[in-house]
């Protein structure tokens, strides 16, 4: 999709829908007004049928408006005008995106970044706005037999920008909203591959792609006689009842320094989860394609950085294996070492995230990391604490901790951190080994967090469990989110800019 600004006269725009939004009350924004003046008050006798009443997420499309060029307006509800909030901004952003969708128009100029956001200003509007394009006009359609024609399909958007001393500044925002929305649809892509196509060798074969598409990036695939060298017995155990072999993907973007310590991604890739000898119940089993959207995350996350060639040194890791039941699989009860040299009695092979995250965690050492993140689907405990509204965050240095929550009140990808205290470890000691893959019934998120934070002692890190935001559930409603890209690229945004 193709974005630009634009600071002519709205009304006067060929383009083939205009979006101007609307407040409760009645109350117009100003090109609202300027557009009611020019169809000689049409829009506020529209307004006064009570087809809409200005409330934020409402939309109404209008077809050849008196006195307009364009052949669509549409009226976007913004709500109170005087209760704007940014969330509020982003909720009318995604209603207007989904019923331009719906239309014919393969062009639009939105005029939305004229109406408050809470205190953010027309920067972040206007990259939220190409975020929210872009994500937005998100499909899945190559897997069937007949993919819909797609000659309608949204293909450019003007923003408009009346002040043109601030055109610079939204154009350069519209570079980064674009390339984060690049970043969440190609996470979107991966997340909602079927198991039988998304493979751990497909993740690393889309990893060498992305590298061979962009100068700063490189890509290392380490296979199982790689990994068993390196002792990671843990991460080797997952995929022991699979045909599909397990692999470590090592994506790097040099963009700083040479000796610049690099901010360091890992992303759970578990490309299916039937659960192991532990095997899951059936009924929504078919939701476990979603098991990777960690590793789908950071490679979305790394896409982006790449596309804004951000100054900065970061590394992706993504543990990927399958975890399928066989004569082969790990067992309920058997002990794993690590390549910490630490043992692990696997109580439940259902918890196996954990097991490759571990491995990996010990491997990044290598790297001399300022701070490492991992991002994983890792517990229905934390669907059950919070929901799909926040992922969970643990870490084990407070700063970092601060850094990650801005960095998602920023990006609205929000986060809620959760205890990590040492009163909690005991839940996951072992009789024989030195430690158990689950703590029991209570506290699930907390305790898994607990058993990585027992491989994460030399750095500065913190653990997103992403169970609950990563997808949505369900047959014909399902599908990835792409979260949390937003928030790890805006994290990575806001060390480039303090280093500065």
């Amino acid at each position: 999709m193709q974005f630009s600004t634009s600071s002519g006269n709205p009304a006067k725009t060929r383009t083939q829908c205009v979006l101007v939004g609307i407040y409760e009350n009645n109350k117009l924004s100003d090109t609202a007004k300027l557009f009611d003046k020019a169809s000689k008050g049409y829009l506020k006798k529209v307004i006064g049928r009570g087809d809409i009443s200005g409330k934020a997420g409402q939309t109404l499309m209008l077809h050849d408006v008196p006195g307009i060029n364009a052949p669509r307006v549409m009226l976007v509800g913004c709500g109170d005008i005087n209760g704007a909030t940014g969330a509020r901004y982003l909720q009318m952003l995604k209603a207007a995106v989904a019923t331009l969708k719906k239309s014919s128009a393969i062009s639009a100029l939105c005029c939305l970044t004229e109406t408050g956001a809470g205190k953010n200003d027309l920067a972040w509007k206007t990259r939220r706005l190409a975020e929210a394009f872009t994500s937005g006009n998100y499909s899945l359609t190559r897997l069937k037999g007949k993919p819909p024609a797609s000659d309608n399909a949204l293909q450019s958007v003007d923003v408009y920008v009346a002040d043109k001393k601030s055109n610079a500044a939204a154009k350069a925002a519209l570079a980064d909203g674009s390339a984060i929305g690049m970043g969440i649809s190609f996470a979107k892509d991966l997340g909602n591959l079927p198991g039988n196509i998304c493979t751990p060798t497909y993740l690393a074969d889309e990893s060498k792609k992305l590298a061979k598409a962009y100068k700063s990036l490189t890509c290392k695939v380490l296979d199982e006689k790689e990994m068993q060298k390196l002792g990671m017995g843990s991460l080797l155990s997952v995929g022991h009842g699979s045909a599909e072999p397990s692999k470590l993907i090592v994506i790097q973007h040099k963009g700083g320094k040479a000796k610049a310590k690099p901010h360091v991604l890992v992303g759970k890739g578990i490309t299916f989860d039937t659960g192991g000898i532990s095997l899951k119940s059936a009924g929504t089993m078919y939701d476990m394609i979603y098991d990777m959207c960690g590793a789908a995350s950071v490679m979305g996350a790394m896409k982006t950085v790449a596309e804004q060639n951000l100054p900065i040194n970061i590394i992706a890791v993504i543990a990927a294996a399958e975890n399928m039941p066989s004569d082969r699989a790990t067992r309920p009860g058997d002990i794993v070492t690590s390549m910490s040299g630490q043992t692990i009695e696997v109580l439940n092979t259902d918890a196996e995230g954990r097991l490759v995250l571990c491995d990996a965690l010990t491997y990044v050492d290598k790297f001399d990391p300022e701070t490492v993140i991992d991002v994983a689907t890792l517990t229905g405990a934390c669907v059950v604490a919070l929901g799909s509204h926040a992922s969970a965050l643990y870490a084990n240095d407070d700063k970092l901790a601060q850094d990650i929550t801005e960095a998602g009140e920023d990006s609205l990808d929000r986060v809620w951190r959760m205890p990590l205290w040492d009163e909690y470890q005991p839940q996951i000691n072992s009789a024989f080994a030195d430690m158990a893959n689950i703590g029991g019934p209570q506290a699930g998120s907390i305790t898994a967090a607990c058993f990585l934070s027992r491989f994460t002692k030399k750095y500065r890190w913190a653990h997103l469990d992403i169970a609950g935001s990563a997808f949505k559930g369900g047959t014909t409603t399902k599908g990835s989110t792409g979260r949390p890209v937003g928030l790890l690229v805006q994290y990575l945004m806001d060390r480039v800019a303090e280093s500065k």
